[in-house]
């Protein structure tokens, strides 16, 4: 996620140079032929250029909103698995007995749910496993195609083995097994979000009308000044492009860029408050601060 007082132009820039180039180019070649030969006599007039340039604004309008809430919702149901992941340590601490055996079980869910995260975050970015996740399958043995789900089913069993054990009542159980389905409706929801493809369609209609705009504009603008005239050509698409660009990154929160939901340092925050509540060390593991311009 790109962070609030950090950016890198370049990486914006990057991502739209080859549209900068083709518009620049066109830019010059017709606001400097507009004024000879045969494309001096061509006018459009400067009416037509102002309805494309509305109807792509609210276009725009439109792709830009929907990008973002699919953005922010996906920030809120990895903000609800942050709360639930608690939630769920807190209540097997306050309902398993306060001894040995207790404690072991704690240890179990805090260890499988924080794998949980990291496996999730992974898994949606469609990345090999590493760190915590990796030494879990390869200590577990475990051969699946979906280890979050599989952790989840890993808690549902772990449940009904202390239920069984330590006789919990039925109200406890149903209120961890509340908290675990909580989690895996998240799962469901970025896993639905993740597959959901933006309709390609409305991208290419977008970029198609800013060259309509682009091709239309030198010919309607006043020919007092060529630098004016290249310049306008050059600016206004460019600022179009730059605004579709935005909707592009924004709609795909899980594809291991920087404008992703930071999943690896919600991951690392889960971790590190689990371990604080389940252990009595007094500096638990603190998240590590980005050095660049966004957080994973």
């Amino acid at each position: 996620m790109l962070l609030n007082k950090r950016l890198s132009i370049f990486y914006f820039v990057n991502q739209i140079k080859f549209d900068v180039i083709a518009i620049a180019a066109y830019a010059v070649l017709a606001g400097t032929f507009d004024h000879y030969w045969l494309l001096k006599t061509v006018s459009i007039p400067l009416s037509v250029s102002t309805f494309i340039g509305t109807l792509l604004s609210l276009l725009l309008a439109f792709r830009t909103s929907q990008s973002y809430e699919r953005w922010w919702e996906a920030r809120t149901v990895w903000g609800a698995i942050v709360n639930d992941s608690r939630t769920l340590i807190r209540q097997v601490q306050q309902f398993l007995p306060a001894n040995a055996e207790g404690a072991a079980y704690v240890r179990r869910f805090t260890e499988q749910q924080i794998t949980w995260c990291h496996a999730l975050s992974q898994n949606l970015r469609k990345v090999p496993f590493s760190g915590i996740v990796a030494e879990y399958v390869q200590q577990q043995e475990i051969k699946t195609a979906n280890l979050p789900n599989y952790l989840l089913s890993r808690h549902t069993s772990l449940l009904a083995e202390a239920t069984r054990k330590f006789d919990l009542d039925a109200n406890r159980q149903v209120q961890v097994d509340a908290t675990i389905a909580r989690l895996c409706d998240s799962m469901g929801k970025c896993e639905r979000i993740k597959n959901t493809v933006f309709p390609r369609s409305y991208s290419v209609l977008l970029h198609f009308i800013i060259y309509v705009l682009m091709t239309a504009l030198p010919f309607g603008l006043e020919d007092n000044s060529k630098f004016v005239e290249v310049a306008l050509t050059f600016v206004i698409p460019v600022l179009f492009i730059c605004i579709e660009r935005t909707a592009i990154l924004m709609q795909d929160p899980f594809e291991n860029r920087p404008t992703d939901t930071p999943m690896t340092t919600l991951s690392r925050t889960i971790e590190s408050n689990l371990r604080e509540m389940t252990t009595s060390v007094v500096n638990p593991p603190v998240p590590e601060q980005p050095e660049s311009y966004y957080m994973m």
